[in-house]
């Protein structure tokens, strides 16, 4: 029985060293710059090792003539072994040193080189640029950097706006764009669209479209926002094309002279006025965090109203797609409006624990736990600058009621 199993080990240890060096063989022959000669040099060792094993060791341990007709053979053997892998072993001794200075047998990654794309560019020779990016771009179909780089020499060099266009609209159409370029790739088209053909209405319906693939996230609250303040930059384009004189109101002579200059100080901002425009502007474009945000802020100090100003705030961070840094921005900018409104320190100890709680690994959650450990000191500071400013006669004790503005368990 114990016979039986010693054959049975020897088979498969045998079996298993025939596979490893199948394996290698073909492994080895993959890696070859030349595979006949490798084939070659095998056959060169399989020969010697046969001399060495089949005739000069059995000779040798005869002794005598044939001990040293042995030894002649293994001698030869062994040179030809030497002259057969003497390039092989010194490349193993070499190779762990060079590989530092050229990077050994490691292939190298294919891509895309516009360095003569840029140069024929730099040299004012836009077609020839475009013909050196379409050649990169025939290896390497929808490589992000050279549709841009091709896209922007038709639109800003050729000022072939139709043409950049389309092929930005043909990298945005395969389906494994990553979110972040189509959306880069239709910004730059929007921008081209207002610089170069002075066309709002088409700006507007670039940006809508990364609203529409992408709902919900950070790339369409982006777009939402751009949208909304294409309106300003519809009227100076506007201005530009319909200049009219400006006529500048002589100064006021012997300034220094006056009693006083009360009436050459400007007027301040009218808050109701701005605060009616932005809540107008809110309504056609309820996306716009920038101006929901000034909003917010003229709430609470010019009507003293934080709650009016936590419910601004409180759209903005329970809107989808919000990247935690503008979480808590807006929750850190709730908390100053309350420091500033004279609340105390249990009303907005909770604001800034929601930050905390929400994001606990975030640098964000660090900043907000190193304010809480300095907030009676804020409190305080800000008391004694303006020792009689309290919150309104309403809603004084606003972020302490049952459902406190801005808690965790809403958000």
């Amino acid at each position: 029985m114990v016979h039986i199993l010693q054959i049975v080990l020897n088979a498969a240890l045998s079996l298993i060293a025939i596979v490893f060096f199948i394996w290698l063989a073909v492994w080895s022959l993959k890696r070859s710059d030349d595979p006949p000669k490798l084939i070659l040099k095998w056959i060169v060792t399989i020969v010697a090792v046969w001399l060495e094993f089949g005739v000069a060791v059995p000779n040798f341990i005869k002794g005598g003539g044939n001990g040293l007709y042995g030894l002649g053979v293994a001698l030869i053997a062994s040179l030809a072994m030497v002259v057969t892998w003497r390039h092989g072993i010194a490349d193993l001794i070499a190779n762990p040193i060079s590989s530092l200075y050229d990077g050994g047998k490691e292939e190298i990654e294919p891509k895309p080189y516009y360095s003569i794309a840029l140069s024929k560019r730099k040299s004012k020779k836009p077609l020839e640029a475009i013909v050196a990016v379409r050649e990169q771009l025939a290896k390497f179909p929808h490589d992000y950097e050279g549709v841009i780089l091709l896209a922007t020499i038709q639109a800003e060099d050729t000022k072939d706006l139709p043409s950049a266009e389309m092929t930005l609209n043909h990298f945005c159409e395969w389906e494994k764009a990553p979110p972040k370029q189509i959306a880069a790739a239709l910004t730059l088209l929007a921008d081209w669209h207002l610089k170069i053909a002075n066309d709002v209405d088409s700006a507007r319906t670039t940006m809508q479209r990364i609203i529409e693939k992408f709902p919900g996230t950070e790339l369409s609250t982006a777009a939402a926002q751009r949208i909304a303040h294409l309106g300003g930059v519809e009227k100076i384009l506007l201005s530009a094309h319909d200049r009219r004189p400006v006529f500048v109101p002589e100064g006021m002579k012997s300034a220094g002279l006056r009693d006083t200059i009360q009436d050459l100080v400007p007027e301040e901002i009218n808050a109701e006025k701005l605060a009616e425009d932005l809540a107008k502007h809110l309504e056609q474009h309820p996306l716009d965090s920038e101006a929901r945000e000034k909003l917010a802020i003229i709430y609470a100090k010019h009507y003293k109203r934080l709650d009016l100003a936590a419910n601004e705030l409180e759209q903005l961070i329970h809107r989808p797609g919000q990247s935690p840094k503008h979480m808590a921005h807006w929750l850190n900018l709730f908390a100053d409006l309350q420091v500033r409104g004279g609340a105390d320190y249990e009303t907005v100890r909770p604001t800034l624990e929601t930050i905390v709680e929400r994001f606990p690994d975030l640098p964000v959650g660090e900043l907000a736990r190193s304010r809480l450990n300095y907030l009676k000191l804020e409190i305080k500071g800000q008391k004694e600058k303006s020792p009689d400013k309290t919150l309104g006669d309403y809603e004084q004790n606003v972020g302490l009621k049952g459902n406190r503005i801005f808690s965790p368990r809403q958000l």
